[in-house]
């Protein structure tokens, strides 16, 4: 057997590594509920926007998610759903019973906007999003 690193190896090893981070899962499962922006996940996820952004490039270079602009506003939404079910496979290797992965209808999304960026009364967080979206 070639000893050389492949592409797959590479590859799926920088996935593991990307998502070897509780923050970031945490990111995926809320975008894989819905749709949002940076200022909308400040006040979802209680952390500093620089923090989140971080974590969102990161993803967005791994082709993770996918974007929309919308104003000043740029959206991030999944975009990729066989992630989740990586993520899912995850927990079950690790011991986790089915039960303890969250249901999309589990995850909190905003019903409207919170953050300090936006007139809550004008803006309304993009709608959840549905299995059916993400096929």
């Amino acid at each position: 057997m070639n000893m050389k690193s492949t592409d797959f190896e590479i590859q799926t090893s920088n996935l593991f590594a990307l998502l070897g981070n509780p923050f970031r899962i945490k990111l995926v499962l809320t975008l894989w509920a819905q749709e949002a922006c940076v200022c909308h996940l400040e006040g979802l996820l209680k952390k500093r926007q620089a923090y989140i952004s971080q974590h969102l490039m990161a993803l967005r270079e791994a082709n993770l998610l996918d974007t929309r602009r919308e104003g000043k506003f740029i959206y991030y939404r999944l975009s990729n759903p066989n992630v989740i079910e990586m993520i899912r496979a995850a927990g079950k290797i690790a011991g986790l019973g089915h039960e303890q992965f969250p249901d999309i209808e589990e995850i909190e999304v905003l019903k409207s906007c919170i953050c300090p960026n936006c007139e809550s009364e004008k803006s309304e967080l993009a709608t959840p999003v549905t299995n059916k979206n993400l096929s």
